[in-house]
């Protein structure tokens, strides 16, 4: 396993969940935390304890976004009308990275990311090559006609690891696809529990 790669999972050990429900996982074979003091018996953790974990495993889950970065979809969630979890949850799905991820071109997150920082995608036609970009309905993603043909994509496209959500539209044979409407919570299929509520709450003290 690559460093990047080690110290990707470590955040599934430090937080005790396969983040990805990915079988490479360390977790799948060591259930307590990293370092020397990874298996001391965990104590009960405060409201503040629970709060944390629930907004490290947001962050972590969509390629461990930067603190600054998450801080402002936070903000943006409670500017627009409606329930904030639902809205942050909602900010999140629309990344350009993860609907590559949703869309089954990318097999994980961070790769998703790096394949949008390489320049390999289109959006309307026009390379973009930002992830954070937030997708609107009528944007249609596409891999780049040279990117097509790459192991990593046709590996991911082919993958049976997990399906494509119903909120999303792709035709792997064109490498092409869109996202149908605006997702909640109960349509993402996160292989773990995910609570933005308590996300909310550790922001809002």
């Amino acid at each position: 396993m690559t460093k990047r790669a080690e110290s990707k999972y470590k955040i599934n050990r430090r937080l005790g969940v396969n983040l990805w429900g990915r079988a490479k996982s360390p977790i799948a074979k060591r259930e307590y935390g990293p370092g020397q003091h990874g298996q001391r018996r965990k104590q009960k953790p405060t409201d503040f304890g629970v709060q944390l974990m629930a907004k490290q495993k947001l962050k972590g889950y969509y390629g461990n976004i930067g603190e600054k970065q998450f801080r402002k979809y936070y903000e943006e969630a409670v500017r627009r009308k409606g329930d904030t979890s639902e809205n942050l949850i909602e900010i999140l799905e629309r990344r350009l990275d993860t609907i590559i991820y949703r869309m089954k071109l990318a097999v994980t997150p961070f790769a998703a990311r790096q394949f949008v920082n390489h320049g390999h995608v289109l959006v309307n036609g026009k390379r973009l090559n930002i992830p954070s970009y937030l997708v609107k309905d009528t944007d249609v993603i596409e891999v780049k006609e040279k990117s097509k043909q790459l192991t990593c994509v046709l590996d991911a496209a082919q993958s049976g690891e997990r399906d494509v959500p119903e909120y999303i539209e792709v035709d792997h044979r064109a490498m092409r696809g869109r996202i149908l409407r605006a997702p909640k919570l109960s349509d993402v299929p996160y292989p773990v529990q995910m609570e933005p509520n308590l996300v909310v709450e550790f922001y809002s003290r």
